[in-house]
């Protein structure tokens, strides 16, 4: 009775000390950037859609605070905005689900592309201006 007690104590400190430092190692997880400057796209872009419509677009790149106070080149985000809706539909776009998914593609791609020497320059993007037709 003894051994079975004292296997029991032996198993459950395991446990506990491997969730310790399982939770312990994750707790450094990266923390989220400061806000700095929005860079404005001054005019909106058209982009096709499926079956004849269009898009028209406008957004704004909110860059973190280490991307410092100078704005990004903006000619990258264009070309991957244009990239991401290019071919979607009038539908998926008309409902905010799709709207979100879309912006969330377009957000994670921009975050790498804007990513320097693993220094994120921008962290979200703001429509300014989102018609289908």
């Amino acid at each position: 009775m003894l051994m079975i007690i004292i296997a029991a104590v032996v198993v459950l400190l395991g446990g506990g000390a491997g969730a310790f430092f399982m939770l312990k190692g994750s707790s450094k997880a990266e923390a989220a950037p400061k806000k700095g400057v929005v860079t404005a796209i001054d005019s909106a872009i058209t982009i096709n859609l499926t079956d004849g419509h269009y898009l028209k677009l406008g957004f704004s790149l909110q860059q973190t605070a280490d991307s410092g106070a100078t704005s990004v080149d903006t000619s990258e985000a264009l070309n991957l905005a244009i990239d991401e809706y290019t071919g979607k539909t009038v539908v998926e776009l008309s409902t905010e689900k799709g709207r979100n998914a879309a912006k969330a593609d377009l957000l994670t791609q921009l975050v790498k592309a804007y990513t320097v020497d693993g220094t994120k320059e921008v962290m979200d993007i703001y429509f300014t201006s989102f018609v289908t037709q």
